[in-house]
């Protein structure tokens, strides 16, 4: 039986549209322009706009001007990574422990700039290991990972994507370089990002938004849509990007979206005219 979406009617009364980038509202470089024009219709409208990605390999100073490059003028305040989160995380709840990064320079700059206690990876014990997307991977940082969770480090990961679509398809992403890790030790990750609780929680925070009146766009069920399945926001599939309208079939009544179209482009016609 296929997908029918409920009254959209609901989506116009929300407050905060969080919107995930790769496979939403670009494909690498290339950019979808209705999601521009949706995106400043919603700004129009009073609304509020959050671009939270879980591709941690850039920091959000790199995604403000990647998306203002692009055509979508963001704020600051607009935008949000899986690493943030991660980095918040491990400044209320872990101050002070030492920390080795698998990530990309960039993402390990950040976690210095953050005042997080950085190791090498040649040390023989690690506090805590964290691994994400990194495009710069090497044998001896995964070698180095192991080595310290097999040793009793703490196991985070900032996001659980197995893999990140670009223009030209995807590529191994976070949850791909976790499962090497687990493969190895054992030891699965506490994951940071979408689809948990501490990314809901940090948006609200930052925004003032209850979960009620979020709604969130994405490509992904197992992360942009389990977000808002397990936290009550409310979860807009897009099959521009991962997800086909198989796997939603295919997919559980917990796993399944509140709405699904087949990109922003419908979203904006239904909401705008």
């Amino acid at each position: 039986m296929a997908f029918k979406n409920p009254d959209t009617a609901i989506l116009n009364e929300k407050e905060l549209y969080i919107f995930d980038m790769d496979g939403t509202i670009y494909l690498g470089y290339n950019v979808f322009p209705f999601a521009i024009r949706f995106i400043n219709n919603l700004r129009a409208a009073g609304k509020r706009v959050l671009f939270f990605t879980n591709n941690a390999s850039h920091t959000s100073d790199f995604y403000v001007q990647k998306l203002s490059k692009l055509g979508f003028s963001p704020t600051r305040d607009e935008i949000m990574t899986s690493g943030d989160v991660t980095i918040e995380f491990l400044r209320r709840h872990r101050d002070g422990k030492s920390v080795y990064l698998v990530g990309t320079d960039e993402l390990v700059e950040s976690f210095k700039d953050s005042g997080i206690n950085m190791l090498t990876g040649d040390e023989e014990k690690a506090d805590i290991v964290v691994t994400s997307f990194d495009t710069s991977m090497t044998y001896k940082k995964m070698d180095d990972a192991c080595r310290l969770v097999r040793g009793g480090a703490e196991y985070l990961s900032t996001h659980p994507d197995f893999n990140c679509p670009t223009e030209t398809g995807f590529i191994p992403d976070s949850g791909a370089i976790a499962a090497f890790v687990t493969a190895s030790t054992g030891k699965t990750p506490t994951y940071f990002g979408k689809p948990y609780k501490e990314t809901v929680e940090m948006i609200s925070e930052a925004t003032g938004v209850s979960v009620d009146k979020m709604c969130i766009f994405g490509d992904r069920l197992y992360t942009d849509i389990a977000l808002g399945k397990k936290h009550g926001v409310t979860a807009v599939l897009v099959y521009s990007g991962e997800t086909t309208p198989e796997d939603v079939e295919a997919a559980t009544v917990a796993e399944k979206p509140d709405y699904a179209f087949p990109s922003l482009d419908e979203v904006d016609h239904v909401m705008f005219g």
